[in-house]
């Protein structure tokens, strides 16, 4: 399968197709990657070194590429100008424009199969896409494969005889049960900084978290350093106080968690304590987030930290596309059922 992957970042849609089984030789498979940033190509090149780096989108010839024999064309156009949590400039910003250069590609390649995947947004916006796409999308979670709330649109389809892309379904996925807990190093997922039990969506602004961030706007997820004590009543238990006196009155509990019942509290220090400093949040490790994306550990462990988050909060849920691109294989052998049947 000959595979072009424009906005390839550090080649997500590769690692899906690897768990498919489908991998690339460089000679009989080939996959070819449209990418800018130098430090995912790093990543990707250490992970797959036979895939074809072309560089920047805008300068691609699709009559070129259109020799090629591409059976999947898929990418994440730049999602800024339409994500909820950005400016709304829509199709102004001028990364939302590079949509335009994959439907450009796309019709002059004409590959079987397209996948393009982006972030939940205006109305407006997503019939443009769809009017272009000439299907309209499906939107999934990630949070059923994976421990992080991931929604993103996804328009999936099949060539069809008249030129045209018809939708292809993308089957619902059963929950794995997978929790922000489970893929933490050491540290103690809140409540109050998880929905649900996962994560907060990844973002390529990652690494500036801040523990403020996440309690008030939801965003950039933070793990409690050291594993409290909850009760079953939500008391979060997080340390202990250099007091004198019963256990009870040293007991120090976080702000998210509730507070324990009062009492008189006439003096000994037996008012609640609550901590409020910022030293006993930490942000998530690369690894987790590798986790969170359901990326093999330290994938992208060739590059710094910084870069790592900006790449990892910019791709996509591996698990999510290899679900939705499984549906390629079901297509492949429905069709060779049919062949057959009409040969016999």
């Amino acid at each position: 399968m000959n595979t072009l992957s424009l906005f390839d970042g550090c080649s997500g849609g590769q690692l899906a197709l690897q768990k498919l089984g489908i991998t690339f030789d460089g000679k009989d498979n080939c996959y070819f990657a449209s990418e800018i940033d130098p430090y995912a190509i790093k990543v990707t090149q250490a992970n797959f070194p036979n895939t074809f780096q072309l560089g920047d989108v805008t300068d691609l010839d699709p009559y070129e590429i259109s020799c090629w024999g591409i059976d999947l064309m898929m990418g994440g156009s730049p999602c800024q100008g339409f994500s909820f949590a950005g400016h709304q400039l829509q199709f102004d910003d001028p990364r939302s424009k590079l949509f335009f250069n994959f439907v450009d590609i796309l019709k002059v390649v004409k590959p079987k199969y397209v996948l393009l995947e982006n972030v939940r947004m205006a109305k407006k916006s997503q019939d443009v896409i769809s009017e272009y796409m000439g299907f309209e999308p499906q939107a999934r979670n990630s949070k059923y494969l994976s421990g992080q709330n991931r929604y993103r649109l996804y328009w999936f389809g099949k060539l069809q005889a008249d030129g045209t892309y018809k939708q292809m379904p993308i089957d619902d996925m059963l929950d794995k049960g997978i929790t922000m807990q489970d893929i933490l190093e050491d540290g103690y997922a809140t409540d109050e900084m998880t929905s649900g039990g996962k994560s907060h969506c990844l973002t390529a602004r990652y690494n500036g978290a801040v523990w403020w961030n996440s309690i008030e706007r939801k965003q950039r997820t933070m793990v409690l350093k050291d594993n409290p004590t909850m009760s079953k009543d939500g008391l979060i238990r997080v340390g202990t106080a250099d007091l004198k006196g019963h256990d009870s009155i040293k007991r120090v509990y976080a702000q998210e968690g509730k507070a324990p019942t009062l009492t008189t509290m006439q003096g000994g220090h037996r008012e609640p304590k609550v901590a409020v400093t910022k030293e006993m949040w930490r942000k998530l490790t690369p690894l987790e987030c590798e986790r969170l994306q359901t990326l093999p550990d330290n994938y992208t462990n060739h590059v710094s930290n910084s870069q790592r988050y900006k790449m990892i909060g910019n791709g996509w849920t591996v698990d999510v596309i290899a679900h939705i691109l499984k549906g390629i294989q079901l297509d492949e052998w429905f069709d060779m059922y049919n062949n057959n049947k009409e040969l016999v």
